[in-house]
């Protein structure tokens, strides 16, 4: 669903723009709440796997077929804030790197796939996990059904952003329909990528994903017939569990290179649900050129390699290892602040060896 330039007129993309910046800044504000020690090197992690995830268009219709957009996992995985960062940077890096996205209509595309798709999904998942009982499973369903309605919210929203600014004079009740229809479509795919990739990780680390958090029910022994809380577990070793963490974020990080470099030569060829409609009812009369369209990595593959599956495949890793790269030094800037902004213990309240 990457808007290109030339489809949202000038006025509505600069104050689009303007939306994006403000919620980029509210996000990079509220991140520091979601980081830690743990969870920042696997917000670098979520936006390079959604980067390759990305490349992965899979079929939905005939013609048509639809890719990840993220917003649902990453909020899910690493909370809302950190989540409208995550898919931030991969839009970054895909609109200067690869020519994927108008440059102008950036702030249309992290408005569109990463506001609104984190916030619709976050929101649903957040009302799910009140309803269902507080078990892993359930946040797995959760993830499933809010991946599946972030899809199509975002196309709305598109539509409503086509409505006010729209570059060509199409009915648009008729692109309001195009853009659902497909998009629910769309969505099924997100909503299994999703789930199958929050259960994997909650399988694993449980205590890593951000909206699993506190589902845990407190452990309640009988005394003298009353119910009292059960004395806490041991503090959980620390070597192994830094050595799990390092497993999980090495797993990943190949796990998308793979994904990108590898799977992605086998990935639907056919425009996705945004390029689909945009031919049938005539958006794209005034698409206009990207930028970046002379980028050595301009469309998914590397300049003057002249086959095609080695072309794509070292693009495809070559924005794994930007994303991660770009993403984690961003994730860490705002970890070192939070450390920085949290006020140090006075001397009478710290351990004395």
């Amino acid at each position: 669903m990457h808007v290109p330039d030339g489809f949202i007129d000038a006025p509505v993309s600069a104050v689009t723009g303007v939306v994006a910046a403000g919620a980029v800044a509210v996000s990079l504000r509220g991140a520091r709440r979601e980081l830690d020690e743990r969870t920042a090197p696997l917000a670098g992690l979520v936006a390079a796997f959604i980067f390759a995830v990305q490349m992965l268009n899979f079929p939905v219709a005939a013609g048509t077929s639809g890719h990840l957009l993220g917003g649902a996992l990453a909020a899910i995985l690493v909370g809302p804030y950190t989540g409208v960062l995550c898919v931030t940077v991969v839009l970054l890096m895909q609109g200067i790197l690869f020519a994927d996205g108008g440059l102008t209509a950036l702030g249309v595309n992290v408005l569109d796939m990463g506001v609104v798709t984190v916030v619709v999904a976050y929101a649903l998942f957040r009302g799910l996990l009140k309803v269902l009982p507080g078990t892993r499973r359930s946040v797995t369903v959760a993830s499933f059904v809010s991946a599946l309605v972030s899809v199509p919210a975002a196309a709305a929203a598109f539509t409503l952003l086509y409505w006010i600014g729209g570059t060509t004079d199409i009915p648009i009740g008729k692109v309001f329909t195009a853009m659902v229809g497909v998009h629910v479509l769309i969505g099924i795919g997100e909503a299994l990528i999703t789930a199958l990739t929050v259960g994997a990780v909650i399988a694993v680390r449980p205590d890593l994903v951000h909206g699993a958090r506190g589902l845990t029910t407190a452990l309640k022994l009988r005394v003298d017939g009353e119910l009292v809380d059960a004395p806490a577990a041991p503090a959980p070793v620390p070597a192994p569990a830094a050595r799990s963490h390092r497993g999980l974020w090495a797993t990943g990080l190949v796990t998308a290179l793979v994904l990108a470099g590898f799977v992605s030569y086998y990935a639907s060829s056919h425009p996705d649900g945004l390029e689909k409609v945009a031919a049938d009812q005539g958006i794209d009369k005034k698409t206009e050129e990207h930028a970046a369209k002379d980028s050595p990595l301009a469309d998914y593959g590397v300049k003057n390699v002249s086959d095609a599956r080695v072309s794509g495949g070292l693009a495809g890793v070559i924005g794994v290892g930007a994303t991660v790269a770009v993403g984690s030094g961003v994730f860490y800037v705002i970890r070192r602040r939070r450390a920085q902004d949290t006020p140090e213990a006075p001397a009478h309240d710290r351990e004395t060896v």
